[in-house]
């Protein structure tokens, strides 16, 4: 191509508006072709002179037509908007966090690639498993919203469940295509990937700040996270950040391919970058060399990394696997050593977790290691402190352990001045609330009994109890739990329900009507469910699904109360490990109390419902529905919970083992996979009819 540009058309020479709209039309076109060869591609093709004299062009027909300005417009790309506050963003499909492996050695890769041959079921002499292999970038997770091709909306992970907006911001990375690079965009396309700052671009950032006698930041990735979340997106023009994507959110209308290479090699084609340090390798074998020749070219990177990520390349494979917990089976990040440095340690002393567990910490003289000022650092266990013999006085190697957590890793060799005895004094009781302390069965951790008691775990165990997925108090957010506690206005979860407006307006930036709807929310969460409830009260080791088996097993809370290890054993999918938690939960004097207050304070719940031995009807058991736009009357939570009420299962995808799709408006490529493989498709008065009489030919009419 030629270095000069097209023959510029001054906007004074198009009287006609017609005219007008196709030469701006060309001039986006043109702009956002060598944008994506500039940012994405790195392979320009015009000298910037020439890329400045179209860009003017294009906001001076702008100026002249201001109907002619569209929101993916080269031009709107830095808005300097200044913000009131950072708007919350509700992920349309969570951005769950991936597993740690935190064996650096060729261990790690290994015992990834034999828990997903045992997960699958294959013999030893099976084929290897196809792995996509990507980088662990060292930056902020970010998802980008597409409809029709155009950047909507860019929210940060925030808790997986619920993001922060940050459009504003986003639309100032050069890397971040506005418009998708396709002629049949779909209608919606979230891609998610990482925001980071290159080494370089933070070099030159800290010599501007140093020349300027302004403030030098830390390092590469508290910076672009900072800057992504500031409410001035002008600012941004100097912190200069960039993008990778790795992966999708929500799909409609758009064919998503069978592996996870494919996705990446497809979203590369749409104009968004990827990054060319990947590749499909075969079996642990491949995965080993993978972590080995991105760890000998670590340092030469012109970004940071902490680690590799591996990921089932298949994505039936990957539905197949599943997910534990919140993490799915068929991915993990294989961590690279971290940071190390020497210090001296001061003394030891014992903190309670946000779940109850207690674990020795190290308060030690400041040590700058992994870009921050470390002055505790986790020593894990007893067993783990004594295995060390780490004593106080010592001088000890301080690592980052995942670039996260620090942790003290060992002494350094040398006599010590004075005989200074173990650390042997391990609590029987809470240091903090006086409960029992109890060490984990086959486990080294011990834990505080007190769950809702405890003052440590007091915070947690409230964000957790007003949860969307739980009692679901909207508006009960952290900075509100904070003030509650540290005030001491709440010491117990039933103090929730005797807030009042008058006490609440007290808090800081709490108006009358935040406070008035906070007081609704709090009294509509008082009609609820038992299986809601249980999961509410955030016992170790039931999540969701064991709190619904436990309801409809035992069908009241009594019974589960009072449940014997030995029936806590015929619940589905509760094993020794979640019925001695379950056990030692209720064991617990404070947790019984907390309940009956609870129950006091006036929730209650349908009693009996879904009790095996109930004759509660479960027209649905064993049939798994696939849900797929918005349905007229019902909420996504509201049809999945009237679903697994009747006994039937949720899933994310349709498969010739779907029972049934319901689709509503806008429904998407689920709604095409079903009728591809003649799944039945209900709309919401079919699904109303199927929990009601269960399948009948009636409730299999086809919609559509």
């Amino acid at each position: 191509m030629s270095d000069q540009p097209p023959m510029a058309t001054p906007s004074a020479a198009l009287p006609d508006p017609a005219a007008a709209a196709r030469r701006a039309a060309d001039l986006r076109a043109q702009l956002h072709h060598h944008a994506h060869l500039y940012y994405v591609l790195d392979a320009p093709e015009l000298p910037d002179a020439a890329y400045d004299a179209l860009f003017q062009e294009l906001q001076g027909l702008e100026a002249a037509h201001p109907g002619l300005q569209t929101p993916d417009s080269p031009t709107q790309r830095v808005l300097g908007q200044v913000l009131d506050g950072l708007q919350p963003v509700r992920h349309a499909v969570p951005m769950l966090s991936i597993q740690t492996e935190t064996d650096t050695t060729a261990g790690g890769a290994q015992a990834f690639d034999g828990r997903v041959r045992r997960e699958l079921g294959l013999a030893e002499d099976a084929p290897p498993v196809a792995y996509a292999c990507e980088l662990k970038f060292d930056g902020l997770a970010m998802s980008l919203r597409y409809e029709r091709g155009v950047l909507v909306q860019a929210a940060t992970r925030g808790d997986g469940e619920t993001g922060e907006d940050v459009t504003h911001n986003v639309r100032t990375i050069g890397q971040v295509p506005l418009r998708l690079r396709t002629d049949t965009p779909p209608p919606l396309l979230e891609v998610r990937g990482e925001v980071y700052m290159r080494r370089d671009d933070f070099e030159r950032l800290n010599e501007r700040q140093r020349a300027s006698g302004g403030k030098t930041f830390i390092n590469p990735r508290n910076t672009a996270a900072g800057a992504v979340r500031q409410l001035d997106s002008r600012g941004l023009v100097d912190k200069k950040l960039s993008f990778y994507a790795y992966g999708l959110g929500a799909v409609e209308g758009w064919t998503v391919p069978d592996t996870h290479a494919g996705v990446l090699d497809a979203l590369a084609t749409l104009g968004l970058p990827v990054n060319a340090e990947r590749a499909v390798v075969q079996g642990a074998d491949g995965l080993v060399a993978f972590h080995a020749a991105i760890a000998a070219r670590r340092d030469a990177l012109p970004f940071d990394i902490d680690g590799v990520v591996y990921k089932v390349d298949s994505l039936a494979l990957q539905q197949q696997l599943g997910f534990k917990t919140r993490e799915p089976r068929w991915a993990v990040a294989h961590k690279y050593p971290a940071q190390e440095q020497m210090t001296a340690l001061e003394r030891i002393e014992i903190q309670v977790g946000r779940t109850g567990k207690l674990t020795p910490v190290a308060k030690l003289a400041p040590v700058f290691v992994g870009g921050t000022t470390v002055s505790n650092a986790t020593l894990h266990n007893v067993f783990e402190l004594r295995r060390k013999g780490v004593r106080v006085g010592d001088t000890v190697i301080v690592r980052r352990a995942g670039d996260v957590i620090p942790e003290v890793v060992g002494r350094v060799p040398g006599a010590r001045a004075a005989y200074v005895p173990n650390f042997r004094i391990w609590p029987r009781l809470c240091p903090v609330c006086g409960s029992r302390a109890e060490r984990e069965k086959g486990g080294m951790d011990y834990r505080c009994a007190g769950g809702l008691f405890c003052p440590a775990q007091r915070k947690q165990a409230l964000l957790h109890f007003a949860g969307r997925r739980a009692m679901d108090i909207e508006g009960l957010g952290d900075k509100l739990v904070d003030q509650l506690v540290d005030g001491g206005v709440i010491r117990s979860l039933d103090q929730l329900y005797k807030l009042g407006v008058a006490n609440l307006m007290a808090l800081d930036r709490m108006g009358e009507k935040s406070a008035a709807n906070l007081v609704a929310a709090l009294d509509k969460s008082r009609q609820t469910t038992l299986a809601r409830f249980l999961y509410a009260l955030g016992i170790r080791q039931v999540g969701e699904s064991t709190a619904r088996d436990l309801a409809r097993h035992f069908g009241t809370l009594d019974r589960v109360m009072d449940a014997t290890p030995e029936q806590l054993l015929q619940v589905a999918d509760v094993g020794p490990i979640v019925a001695a938690a379950i056990r030692s939960f209720f064991d617990q004097p404070h947790n019984r109390e907390v309940v009956e207050q609870l129950r006091a304070a006036g929730i209650t719940w349908p009693e009996g419902e879904g009790a095996v031995d109930s004759q509660a009807p479960q027209p649905l058991a064993g049939i798994t529905l696939v849900l797929t736009g918005t349905l007229p009357t019902l909420s996504r939570d509201a049809a999945k919970s009237l679903i697994e009420a009747a006994g039937g299962k949720v899933a994310g995808s349709v498969s010739k083992k779907t029972g049934y799709v319901v689709a509503g408006e806008e429904a998407g490529s689920k709604l095409d996979k079903a009728r591809e493989l003649g799944v039945p498709v209900l709309d919401e008065a079919g699904l109303q009819a199927l929990l009601a009489t269960g399948p009948t030919p009636a409730a299999s009419v086809q919609v559509g």
